[in-house]
Order: C-alpha cells, then structure tokens, then sequence
C-alpha cells in the first residue's frame, strides 16, 4: 500500500525506531480511508490513505486490516486500535446502524474487525472523533462543552463533554443531520429526499451535495460546491445567492443546536468548513434565532484540518 503522505517514525539519537505506546486511528469516510499513528506524545508517526472500495463490505474490511498492519510495520510495533465510522454500532443489536456509507449497515463491523485483528477495539462515529480530537488539542482546548460538526459528504455532529466523548443512550448523541431543518421558509417544504428515508433532513441542504443541488434547483446549473465559490467570488449573482441561502441555513441549524446544549465552541471540520465566510456570517445570523439576550458560543476552524477525524480515532484510547 502507498501512503499519500507519510511521516517517517521518531529515532532516537542512533536512530532507532522509538518504542513507546502506538496508537492507531482508523477513519471510514466514503471517499477514502484514513489511518494515522500516534506516539505516546500524541505525534505522528505515520499517515496512511487509501480510496474507499464503495459498495464493498469485505474490501472494506480488507482495506482497513491492510492500513494497521503497514503502521504497525512502519512504527514496529503493535497498537491500539480506535475506528471513525459513519453512523453508530447499534446497542440493541452489534450491527452497524445510519450510516450514509450504506454498505455497512446492517453489518457486524465491531465483530468482524475484532475477528481480523484480534485485539479490543473502539469504535466512535467520525463526528465523535473529530469533536474528541479539536477538543483535547484543537480548536476547543481547555473548553467543557464543544458540539463537533462535519459539513462534507454528509452532515454529521459530535459532542464532547469535560474530554469525554457523549455518546447517548441509543448511540446517536449530535445526529443533528437528520432533524429537520429548523424555521423552514415556504420554498424549504417538505425539503428534499434523504437517503435515511426522511424529507428535509438538515443533511439535505447543508451538505456539499445538499449545496450543489439546492444551486441547481434554483439556477438550473449542475456545479461542484467549489466551483460554485469560485464563482461567487468573481461576481456571479446567483452562486452569491447560494452561499447566502447556505449560510442562513447553516445559522438556524446551529442556532437549534445552541438552543439545547448551549456548547462554548462549535468547530467545523469537513470540505465546507474551508469556506471561511461562514465563521463571520452564521454568528452574525444565529442571533435571531437563539433563545438569548446574547450568544458567546465561538464558531471556530479546526486546528488539524482533514487530520482531525483520524486523530480523535486514535484518541479513543486516550
């Protein structure tokens, strides 16, 4: 397997491999697998990607199986191990429940990579993770309360309390993608499809897909969501009218959000979280919609990029 981008492993002055604590996250997104490897400093020894096989259970499986072995060889030695996964382990039943990658629903992931690599396993969705990752060492450091958001493929949450991940009695604390979008206007009802069977699911229209479709509905143009910043930014009326509607969208769902759990900082992660107009614009909006004389909730970048889901993964040792 190649690495996308690998850091070599720590030496110590003779250059020898270090031997302290690994510990490996694994992160299933529907684009592609990410593995990282943690020293016991929580420093990078080695970061590894591969496509993910779509449609595939068992070449999930393999893919995943093959990227801690090729760190555990690069760091030479065996880890822990901690999945992000979209969706959740059921409680009721062990098998993988709402996922948006939907060839692992209905499957006994925990079990069949337990099987695999024998040895105990944790298991997070990949909004837990990223949330657990920016509030140990990101964004959030040193707050009690921090509501994780992944604005990507799909529209995913997570929430961390005091540095521990909240899970929930049903295993689907911060699913805040599936409800429905809050203060709907006249032209948002009933709302589009959603892959979990529901119409105007908050993942609808705050996704890349959900702002590439709510363009096309509205301009007739099929475009990718950068191409649609692109042209913002050179002027084009219409893909600024998006952004606008996106980001008036995003404030009302945020602002549901504060509403319940009233979090110190919301950090974005996922592709949109890139559009940096969204950080001044959706607090400017949430006002109206919060039920406050003000609102002190930070909405803030993470600090690890792309890398934060994967961290947090391994964090799950922590």
């Amino acid at each position: 397997m190649t690495p996308v981008r690998p850091d070599a492993p720590k030496r110590d002055k003779k250059g020898r491999k270090g031997k302290g604590a690994l510990r490996i996250g694994i992160d299933v997104g529907g684009t592609k697998i990410e593995a990282i490897g943690l020293d016991e400093r929580g420093e990078a020894l080695a970061r590894l990607r591969l496509p993910t096989p779509r449609g595939d259970y068992a070449a999930t499986l393999e893919t995943i199986v093959g990227l801690v072995h090729d760190l555990e060889a690069a760091a030479g030695r065996r880890g822990s191990v901690g999945i992000g996964m979209p969706g959740a382990i059921s409680t009721a039943t062990n098998l993988v429940k709402n996922a948006n990658s939907i060839w692992l629903n209905g499957r006994p992931l925990a079990a069949d990579l337990g099987e695999l690599l024998g040895r105990p396993l944790r298991f997070a969705n990949d909004a837990n993770c990223f949330a657990l990752s920016e509030a140990i060492d990101g964004a959030a450091a040193g707050a009690s309360v921090v509501f994780g958001v992944i604005l990507g493929t799909g529209t995913g949450g997570g929430i961390v309390v005091d540095g521990r991940v909240l899970t929930g009695r049903n295993a689907i604390a911060g699913e805040w993608g599936h409800n429905p979008l809050p203060w709907p206007r006249e032209n948002e009802a009933p709302g589009p499809v959603c892959y979990c069977g529901r119409s105007g699911c908050i993942e609808t229209f705050l996704s890349g897909p959900g702002l590439s479709a709510d363009h096309e509905r509205v301009t007739g143009q099929k475009r990718a969501p950068e191409e649609i910043v692109a042209a913002a930014a050179k002027g084009d009326e219409r893909a600024e009218a998006t952004l606008s509607r996106h980001e008036e969208r995003l404030a009302r769902s945020l602002a549901s959000v504060i509403n319940i759990l009233d979090p110190d900082v919301i950090v974005l992660g996922g592709g949109l979280s890139n559009l940096t107009r969204l950080y001044a614009n959706a607090p400017r909006l949430w006002g109206k919609f919060v039920f406050s004389d003000r609102v002190d909730t930070r909405l803030a970048p993470p600090n690890h990029g792309d890398s934060s889901g994967v961290r947090g993964a391994a964090l799950l040792w922590e």
